[in-house]
């Protein structure tokens, strides 16, 4: 692969005044990718690598494993490499994007054209108004549509096609679609044409936490990368790099919660997540006895709120459902965490071990109830009374 002599085309152009925002998300990503690079995922990185200076990219890849671990940043560095037309042989080889230059900046300012994420919360601000006043639970086929794909249904707004318009910087395009899980299926069947017919140039990187929910045509026409958690001395080093304040008993907590993802530790240190574990610890300790303690599921619920509640404060656009059914997903991962310190706490007792291995389905369980539209509430009851009821089984 040779290096393409780079348009001329000047940053001004596309960088917005100082204070106009453009994609925080990917600013985001990009900062973490153009200043300190990607901690861990070696293997990822040589495959990429591999790819990349093989002058034959794939065009459609998956990236999957757990939430947090850096699959989204791993899937911007590839596309900095891909649309940036400066970009070396040595520097695809190594899979090192470079740091300088006019495609660093406008990804670092979020306002890259040749670059995109594409995630359920677009729809706050599409032009479509039917897509703004839905529910940001999942990525629908407009918003697809808006984004990448192009065209329309009758009775709603119709677009061109992002993904087949030239590249503004003269490189490639890179289309990164967030939580791919969430595509709803009509979504995933329109996607299949423009995965097998991509223009060249053309990168789409579907990045999940659950692959399995990818039909089984959208996964067999990708590449797929799979990515684990940082092992303990990438995660204490990443650690020390990134929230050095946390210390003693607070380390330690964020250390067990996060298990190896960096993200799931910033949030937990955002959200103060070390006080819920303190309020729910013992009605857990109850439910462990067999009770049914009645105000658990309505303080789960009741956390849930006010973390929703809090991040609409913060962004007036964003879906009170959709944050509220995220800030359920984090109380389960919380309970999660706290079932894989128990169980490794118990590794002498096999029954001790055979209870604790009964928790994590009925939280799948629930979490699959709640993305079916169960009314929360009643989830999170159905919930406790399931687990609840497990000590009988042991007694």
């Amino acid at each position: 692969m040779t290096t393409r002599k780079a348009p001329r085309v000047r940053i001004s152009e596309t960088t917005p005044a100082v204070g106009s925002p453009g994609d925080p998300v990917l600013s985001a990503h990009a900062s973490v990718v153009l200043a300190r690079g990607i901690v861990g995922h070696e293997q990822a990185k040589r495959t990429l690598g591999v790819a990349l200076s093989s002058g034959h990219l794939p065009h459609a890849w998956i990236f999957h494993g757990p939430a947090g671990i850096g699959k989204c940043t791993m899937a911007l560095a590839l596309a900095a490499l891909v649309v940036d037309p400066e970009a070396t042989d040595a520097d695809r080889a190594s899979f090192s994007p470079r740091r300088q230059g006019r495609s660093a900046e406008a990804l670092r300012f979020g306002i890259h054209p040749d670059a995109r994420i594409i995630r359920a919360d677009l729809a706050s601000t599409s032009a479509d108004r039917e897509l703004r006043q839905r529910k940001q639970a999942n990525i629908p086929i407009g918003l697809l549509r808006e984004h990448l794909i192009g065209g329309g249904e009758r009775g709603s707004a119709s677009f061109d096609a992002p993904v087949y318009r030239s590249s503004v910087f003269g490189a490639g395009k890179a289309f990164i679609i967030d939580e791919a899980e969430r595509l709803e299926p009509d979504a995933q069947n329109t996607l299949l044409k423009t995965l097998e017919e991509p223009p060249p140039g053309t990168i789409i990187v579907l990045v999940t936490t659950s692959i399995d929910r990818l039909l089984p045509t959208i996964r067999s026409r990708c590449q797929r990368v799979a990515m684990h958690a940082l092992a303990p001395a990438e995660m204490s080093a990443w650690l020390d790099e990134h929230l050095r304040q946390v210390t003693g008993s607070d380390r330690k907590f964020i250390e067990a919660f996060a298990d190896g993802s960096p993200g799931a530790a910033v949030t937990a240190v955002e959200l103060g997540m070390q006080a819920w574990f303190v309020e729910l610890s013992p009605l857990i300790d109850r439910v462990v006895k067999g009770e049914c303690p009645p105000g658990m599921s309505e303080r789960m619920h009741d956390i849930a709120s006010e973390v929703a509640e809090a991040a609409v404060r913060r962004d007036p656009q964003a879906s009170k459902d959709a944050a509220n059914r995220r800030a359920i997903g984090l109380i389960f991962a919380l309970l999660g965490s706290e079932v894989r310190r128990r169980m490794s706490a118990a590794q002498a007792s096999v029954r001790a071990i055979d209870y604790w291995s009964e928790v994590p389905p009925l939280i799948s369980r629930a979490e699959t109830h709640i993305r079916a539209n169960v009314n929360l509430k009643l989830a999170l009851a159905d919930f406790v009374a399931q687990w609840s009821q497990v000590r009988s089984r042991f007694a």
